[in-house]
């Protein structure tokens, strides 16, 4: 079972979380009950890229995934403010008003930034944190000329969902990994207007929620992260081996686990060992 509940973040924002929650049956906690977890999605992403990982989690957990300001079905008026300040009020208001923490935050690229930045802002409302594929160090300016040029050159508006699928997965020039799964991907955040197909994102916002983190390294804040963490990367993804590793050694309660044959969309590349590497974690945790 699937529910919409909306929450007000920083600044009045409406935010849509979606909480998955199986029925109380065989020995399973009621919801309400069930420890907590919230899925924070990366930039560009929305809450339903979760939805495989959130329904083995409601099987014991009570797992919630949210659509962060100027994503999914959350708010994007343009006079919103995307610091990563009000990332993370928006991701501390889900839990207070949820009644979710302290809970599992399990975050991916963005999402995982935001994640930490909360941890070591409110340790009591985290419990845990599962970084993925998320860097800590500056990526600097000529990745986000970078990422302005790559707007650029969306050929929107699609003229149908397919051929979205088909760009982001098999064309797009500015990716060298080729895979099927992040053509899917891209289509979900798509949505048909009256002259095609276009994100249901703005642009300019995800642009403006990037420059705010990253020109800035993050290992500051990654050491204050007190709970229990875990960092995963895939393979072929954006975070490299010596940092992952370093980023292990500068958490005080650090743990690393890797997927092979993933890009950075680690948790939608391979559902199944993304569940293999992060079970065991979430097990230690709920029996600690």
């Amino acid at each position: 079972m699937v529910r919409r509940i909306d929450v007000t973040g920083a600044g009045g924002v409406r935010l849509a979380a979606w909480e998955y929650a199986d029925p109380p049956e065989n020995g399973r906690p009621r919801a309400s009950e069930a420890p907590g977890v919230l899925l924070l999605h990366g930039l560009m992403g929305r809450a339903s890229h979760w939805d495989s990982t959130a329904r083995w989690l409601s099987e014991r957990h009570r797992a919630v995934a949210l659509d962060q300001r100027g994503h999914g079905q959350s708010d994007k008026a343009p006079e919103a403010e995307y610091t990563r300040e009000a990332y993370v009020e928006d991701a501390e208001a889900a839990l207070d008003q949820l009644g979710l923490g302290p809970a599992v935050v399990v975050g991916h690229a963005m999402g995982a930034l935001t994640g930490w930045q909360l941890a070591a802002k409110r340790p009591d409302l985290v419990r845990a944190l599962i970084i993925c594929d998320m860097r800590a160090s500056a990526l600097g300016a000529a990745s986000q000329r970078e990422w302005e040029d790559w707007f650029k050159a969306w050929p929107v508006p699609f003229a149908t969902l397919a051929d979205a699928r088909e760009w982001f997965g098999e064309d797009d020039p500015w990716v060298e990994r080729r895979n099927p799964s992040r053509g899917e991907f891209y289509a979900e955040v798509m949505h048909e207007t009256p002259d095609g197909w276009r994100p249901v994102f703005e642009p300019e916002q995800m642009l403006k929620s990037r420059q705010t983190w990253v020109y800035d390294a993050h290992w500051e804040e990654l050491a204050q992260v007190r709970c229990p963490a875990l960092v995963v990367r895939g393979l072929d993804g954006e975070l490299g081996r010596a940092e992952s590793q370093e980023m292990v050694r500068v958490l005080p309660r650090g743990q690393y686990a890797e997927v092979a044959d993933a890009g950075h969309l680690v948790h939608y590349d391979r559902p199944e060992a993304w569940r293999a590497a992060i079970e065991p974690f979430l097990d230690g945790v709920l029996t600690s």
